[in-house]
């Protein structure tokens, strides 16, 4: 019988930091490290105007982070595409965002509906985040959860 090992957030610090993973662009999801797809220009059109939306919108209420890595449990470091999360910069100076300070993660989909509908919806739900969006452009869709009652 085989058993995958699950990595944890600081086994996968500690992979970054040796380099392992140089030249990569991955993220860990309830212990498996995925790779993450590459952008196209319908995928970066959308993910900045809709990042400049919630900018304009909600006037320095809210810190409107794009690509960066918020920490879910001690399994799950995923980097969506847009997470609007409490504070300022600062305030994540030597940590990433944990649940409790999210209050909106998006994914947007060209070529990743799969994994944002089946792997990482799940891990979200389990860490408790408020809300999750994933806008399919594929099907001209957005498709929203609530999480947190």
């Amino acid at each position: 019988m085989d058993t995958l090992v699950k990595w944890t957030v600081n086994d996968y610090h500690m992979m970054i930091e040796a380099g392992i993973f140089k030249d990569r662009h991955v993220e860990l999801l309830a212990g498996e490290i995925h790779e993450m797809a590459p952008e196209g220009p319908p995928h970066t059109y959308y993910g900045g105007s809709l990042s400049d939306f919630f900018r304009g919108c909600l006037n320095n209420r809210a810190l409107v982070r794009e690509a960066r890595p918020i920490t879910l449990a001690d399994n799950s470091e995923p980097e969506p595409n847009i997470a609007l999360v409490r504070g300022t910069w600062s305030d994540y100076r030597l940590r990433h965002p944990s649940p409790e300070e999210v209050f909106l993660l998006v994914e947007v989909s060209q070529s990743t509906l799969a994994k944002d509908l089946e792997t990482k919806k799940p891990v979200y739900a389990a860490a408790d985040i408020p809300e999750y969006w994933v806008v399919d452009l594929v099907n001209s869709l957005l498709i929203v959860w609530f999480f947190r009652t």
